[in-house]
């Protein structure tokens, strides 16, 4: 495969929680492309897990609407957007805060932008408060070891 070949897919389903496991496969399948690590995938699927269980928990609510995930592979980077129209984040500095939950009772441990930032190389994220929240996250796949390139 050309490493510099460019692939996009959007899936966009209904933000109820057993869509995130349809999501997370969906995601593992695409990358396969680049020949990633099995952590690699790991990596993908638990940061991608974590911004989807996010939309639907906090992001509706419990309430009806749509997630839309975008991956864009360009060689053999990364880019996947979590998108969704929900209530959005008042705080995005406060909300990346480890341990800071919105949502003690059901036993959340406010870790989800934690993790997403431990198993990728990059995080933004943008969000309006009424108009919802996407969260961008970009990793190199296909490597033994990148983990010092950027020391």
């Amino acid at each position: 495969m050309d490493r510099e070949m460019k692939n996009e897919i959007t899936l966009e389903f209904d933000a109820v929680s057993v869509n995130e496991g349809f999501a997370r496969v969906a995601v593992a399948a695409f990358i396969t492309s680049v020949n990633p690590t099995i952590e690699e995938i790991s990596d993908v699927k638990t940061a991608l897990s974590e911004a989807v269980t996010n939309a639907i928990i906090h992001g509706y609510e419990e309430k009806e609407g749509k997630v839309r995930v975008v991956c864009l592979l360009e060689g053999d980077r990364l880019t996947v957007e979590v998108k969704d129209k929900g209530k959005g984040i008042e705080n995005v500095e406060r909300a990346m805060e480890p341990l800071y939950t919105t949502k003690p009772e059901l036993e959340r441990s406010g870790m989800g932008f934690a993790f997403m930032e431990a198993f990728m190389d990059e995080l933004e994220v943008e969000s309006a408060v009424g108009e919802g929240t996407t969260v961008r996250m970009r990793k190199k796949l296909g490597t033994e070891s990148y983990l010092g390139d950027e020391e």
